[in-house]
């Protein structure tokens, strides 16, 4: 992965087979206070207005129509939701209620699927010609979400963008006890590798070809939101990902 940046905003950038996946961090907006200031996030207190400019500043930076971003009313489940065409009107772009889902999928080059996280993990498949993005956090791990992802895409590669660490995630036994089967090595302790569980699950899944940005995001609070070190009062940022000819 590599940084790019364009007009203040600055985001990761892995290329995968046939797409590109990027990860934004909050630097490039304009919001203020907990909010500083690239949030993409409209559930946590944040002025809409601010949000939809910051959105608009994001599609812009990345060359993307925002017309054509895919969003929806994540739940921490494993819905995966396939789409040939953007809804309208787009929650994206204008206040409408998007469909609950916690990955979007898409084989069409005009559209960009697109997960909001503040700490959990935004994770990019390709493959089949078409790409999807997920909404990673330990439920939707542990429900499944990382195979149908891989199922609805045909992925063949992976990028696993930032997210909360093993040095900032202690977990409760319950939560543990769902990532035993995957073996040694996810956790240490109560500490759980989010990132790790994800590569185990993806390649269980028959993905061999996976990238990890290996950035905490509670760590670096110049760079990223993080509801585990903030609060709920924080913001959130994106993890998008696109068909693209020179991958």
């Amino acid at each position: 992965m590599e940084w790019q940046q364009r007009d203040g905003v600055r985001w990761l950038r892995a290329r995968l087979p046939g797409a590109t996946a990027a990860f934004s961090t909050r630097l490039g907006g304009i919001g203020t206070g907990p909010f500083e200031s690239l949030n993409l996030g409209l559930l946590t207190g944040d002025e809409p207005a601010t949000v939809r400019t910051n959105r608009a500043r994001l599609a812009t930076a990345l060359d993307r129509d925002a017309a054509g971003m895919l969003i929806g009313r994540q739940m921490h489940e494993a819905t995966v939701l396939a789409r040939d065409s953007a809804p309208r009107p787009n929650p994206y772009t204008e206040e409408a209620a998007p469909a609950r889902a916690d990955g979007q999928a898409t084989a069409k080059e005009a559209l960009t699927p697109l997960v909001q996280v503040a700490d959990c993990l935004p994770v990019a498949l390709a493959g089949d010609g078409a790409v999807a993005m997920l909404h990673c956090g330990w439920r939707g791990l542990a429900a499944g979400i990382i195979a149908r992802g891989v199922e609805a895409v045909g992925a063949t590669a992976a990028a696993i963008g930032p997210g909360i660490g093993a040095c900032c995630y202690e977990v409760g036994e319950q939560v543990l006890a769902e990532f035993e089967p995957l073996g040694e090595g996810v956790a240490t302790g109560r500490m759980l590798d989010l990132a790790a569980v994800a590569t185990r699950l993806i390649r269980r899944a028959g993905v061999a070809e996976i990238e990890t940005a290996g950035i905490c995001t509670s760590c670096e609070p110049e760079l990223f939101f993080s509801h585990r070190r903030d609060g709920p009062r924080t913001g959130r940022q994106g993890g998008l990902a696109w068909i693209a000819s020179d991958g």
